[in-house]
């Protein structure tokens, strides 16, 4: 009787010696502490990001499991917007309810925010000096390569037959020479691979690219088999809800900005623009940038070419999604144009760079905190491979004409009847070696290529 209550204890400290660092439910507090962490933590880009997370929540802690987490991340690649910060959005509404996950998703953005808001002030007050402007000469040309990179990472992925070849040639075309809207372009491929996926199913197949969900870090919180949270099973009733609640944040700010000074002021239009760029960015950020800089330098001026790149290189040295870069316009276009009068820019390009903020990712709250629990109820496969696939093929020809433009603003400063920039150029080929060759990540090469700028500018030019 004595050993069997031994082995039954021993059993039983066993198991519990396999249960997670935590207790359930899983504290509000904590889950505070480590969203605010990850906030200031992620830097590197999404897939940088998504790999913090997966780390923290999935290896470390244990809140999640393996499956639930890719099943989570699966669904946000499908939608428009910033996949990682959405992923967080998604984790804390899986644990938190509504509270978590809009905790989650304000908190992985604000230190960044915080972060871009003044680098932004700061490049508008000391741009010229020349300490800065040796770090952005150095910058400029890692940014080209890093866009130049993306296309390769995006192209290597989606780019496996002739047809998305094609795709992305014919997108290529449409934007660079004849200048149709990336919007007009998203919708094309989408039509696209929506009648292409059903008549060669073949062609619009693409290998999934975040691994099999079959490893297992040891039990989790909340475990492959853990039955679906109450709040989490899908109901009309609360998809109507979030979906009249998202209507309202996005239409009482609108209606505010048209009250106070109508539809053609660059506060109201910042906000429309903003809007459509959130529901435009299938394939991440950099498929978001042709858009932007289509709006914001053709259409709108609220930037020139030079500050677009400086902006670029300032969010990829930022933490938080990279998509953050819509901060440093609003603030920049608010602060150039004293919005406010000359006497408070820095209220305008804050309340400009706020403004784009909340207009660009609300579209990300409501996606998740509508969907979040069709996709955790249903457990099924999503169909919308084909037009995404298609679109992605397109975003890669896009990209492409976006690090040209980007090109040529760096190696001819002048334009081509000026003088080509050669030390830029050697710059952009050893950036991409880097990134390409010695794997080095985004931030480490901006960084080195900021130190050797800086010293071009000191002892050279």
């Amino acid at each position: 009787m004595t050993q069997n209550r031994t082995e039954h204890t021993n059993v039983d400290k066993a198991a519990t010696e396999e249960v997670p660092p935590a207790t359930f439910p899983i504290p509000f507090s904590e889950a505070l502490r480590l969203w605010f962490k990850l906030g200031f933590l992620g830097f590197g880009g999404p897939a940088a990001q998504i790999a913090l997370m997966h780390r923290e929540l999935v290896e470390t802690r244990r809140w999640i499991s393996e499956k639930r987490f890719l099943h989570a991340l699966n669904y946000c690649m499908l939608l428009p917007g910033p996949e990682a910060q959405q992923l967080a959005t998604y984790m804390g509404w899986l644990m938190h309810r509504t509270r978590g996950g809009i905790a989650a998703g304000t908190l992985f953005v604000l230190p960044g925010l915080c972060f871009l808001i003044t680098l932004s002030w700061l490049y508008i007050a000391f741009g010229d000096v020349p300490l800065v402007a040796g770090l952005f000469y150095g910058i400029k040309p890692a940014v080209t390569a890093v866009v130049f990179f993306a296309v390769y990472r995006i192209g290597s992925r989606v780019l496996k037959n002739n047809l998305m070849w094609v795709i992305a040639g014919a997108a290529f075309i449409a934007i660079f020479w004849l200048n149709v809207p990336f919007p007009m372009i998203v919708l094309t491929a989408a039509i696209l691979g929506y009648f292409g996926g059903r008549m060669y199913p073949d062609k619009f197949k693409v290998g999934g690219g975040h691994g099999a969900a079959n490893k297992s870090y040891g039990p989790a919180l909340i475990d492959d088999d853990t039955p679906t949270p109450e709040h989490a099973h899908f109901r009309w009733r609360g998809l109507m809800k979030v979906a009249i609640a998202g209507a309202l944040l996005w239409s009482v700010p609108m209606a505010i900005l048209m009250g106070l000074y109508g539809w053609d002021h660059t506060l109201t239009q910042m906000g429309w623009f903003f809007t459509k760029a959130a529901l435009l960015t299938f394939g991440g950020a950099y498929a978001v940038l042709p858009y932007l800089y289509q709006g914001v330098i053709g259409n709108y001026g609220w930037l020139t070419p030079t500050q677009m790149i400086d902006g670029l290189a300032l969010g990829e040295a930022n933490p938080g999604p990279l998509i953050m870069v819509v901060a440093f316009i609003g603030f920049v276009g608010g602060y150039v144009q004293a919005l406010f009068g000359p006497d408070l820019q820095f209220l305008a390009g804050a309340v400009a760079a706020l403004l784009v903020t909340w207009f660009t990712f609300l579209p990300s709250f409501i996606f998740i905190l509508g969907g979040g629990p069709f996709v955790e109820s249903t457990h099924g496969n999503l169909k919308f491979t084909a037009p995404l696939t298609a679109i992605t093929a397109a975003v890669v020809g896009v990209i492409l004409n976006l690090a040209v433009f980007f090109a040529y603003h760096v190696l001819w400063p002048a334009g081509l009847e000026g003088t080509f920039d050669w030390l830029s150029a050697l710059l952009v080929v050893v950036a991409a070696i880097a990134l390409l060759r010695f794997k080095r990540n985004v931030l480490q090469v901006i960084a080195a290529s900021a130190a050797v700028g800086l010293a071009l500018q000191t002892f050279v030019l």
